[in-house]
This record gives C-alpha cells, sequence and structure tokens, in this order.
C-alpha cells in the first residue's frame, strides 16, 4: 500500500469556498468540537466527513479553520448540549458592503452565522478515522 498523503485545501474566494462546502456535505460535527476565538477572530471546526475526493467512502477527521471573523452567531442550535450532532448541509458565502457572512447550514435548520473581513478558509484532513498502520 502506498503512502497516504493528507489533504490542506485553502479557500480565499467563494468559488473556492464551494469546493470546500462540496468536500464537507453530510460531515458530522459535535457542539464540542466547534470553537469561536474572538481574539484571534478566528472559527474551528473539527469534523468526521468522507473522502468524497477519491471516492472510496473512507471516513477522515478534518477541520475548517475559518480567519479573520469578528463574529460568530447561531440559530436553532443548543449550546448546553456538547454532544449534540450535527450534519453539515453546505457553506454558502454573501458579500456585504464591507465584509463577507459565511453561512453554515446543518440538518434540521442549524445554522452558524460568521461575519469576516476576508474570505481565508482551510480544511485541513488530520487522520483516516480506524486507518490500520503496522
Amino acid at each position: 500500500m502506498g503512502k497516504k498523503y493528507l489533504k490542506r485545501i485553502i479557500a480565499q474566494s467563494p468559488d473556492d469556498l464551494q469546493f470546500i462546502s462540496a468536500c464537507c456535505y453530510e460531515a458530522k460535527v459535535k457542539i464540542r468540537d466547534i470553537k469561536y476565538l474572538p481574539l484571534n477572530k478566528i472559527f474551528l471546526i473539527s469534523l468526521s466527513r468522507f473522502n468524497k475526493e477519491n471516492d472510496n467512502n473512507e471516513k477522515i477527521n478534518s477541520i475548517i479553520k475559518f480567519e479573520f471573523v469578528n463574529s460568530s452567531k447561531s440559530k436553532n442550535i443548543d449550546q448546553h448540549n456538547p454532544d449534540l450532532l450535527l450534519k453539515l448541509i453546505t457553506i454558502d458565502i454573501f458579500k456585504r458592503e464591507n465584509h463577507f457572512e459565511i453561512t453554515l447550514l446543518f440538518s434540521k435548520n442549524r445554522i452558524i452565522t460568521l461575519n469576516a473581513e476576508i474570505v481565508e478558509v482551510t480544511l485541513e484532513d488530520q487522520k483516516i478515522i480506524n486507518d490500520k498502520k503496522a
């Protein structure tokens, strides 16, 4: 078996972000794995997703990092339930006057909206779940 290279995808435009959104379609994330660091202007999501790029249906732990985030708000999400499992449907972006509004839409009409200065999003694979190493 050959070496497995983990991916790192950087989005700096709405089109790039659509690619990350497609890679993360139906990814699962627990509330405890979502962090907003306002002093650093960083929003992090650790998720479990299928490797859609290789069509082999293996699961991968990945992190999406949104940078230059000025604020974060959620709708229909019980943040007091750290084990609540969300399923990501899509990531949309809208240009507003001097900022971007990034919307993460989850199943059951659960939403997180980020207000960002610019588009700077990274999807980075951490490891393949249940990876068997000798």
